[in-house]
């Protein structure tokens, strides 16, 4: 630990960040993985695949608004996810 006062706030500052860091990217995962799993099940429901899909490029958008991944990484993400989700709606039509 430090000595200096305003570097151990800055220390707890970090750590802070740092967990609210991991909980932000992990709920983005989470997020990109339900809509993966609603794309891949074949039940034909596209509202909820749309929906799926609608709330995980919002979290993605959020999570790189806020600097906690690049934009160009956000950028991939909601590619690949998109991709997918096209992909999938050709495949069933």
């Amino acid at each position: 630990m430090p000595n200096i006062k305003s570097v151990k706030k800055d220390v707890i500052k970090s750590r802070k960040n740092h967990l609210r860091n991991i909980a932000a990217k992990s709920a983005m995962k989470t997020f990109i993985k339900k809509a993966k799993i609603a794309i891949d099940s074949h039940d034909g429901d596209a509202v909820a695949t749309a929906e799926a899909v609608r709330i995980a490029c919002k979290t993605v958008d959020k999570t790189a608004e806020r600097g906690i991944i690049h934009k160009n990484q956000a950028a991939r993400r909601k590619s690949r996810l998109m991709i997918r989700a096209n992909k999938a709606a050709a495949a069933q039509s």
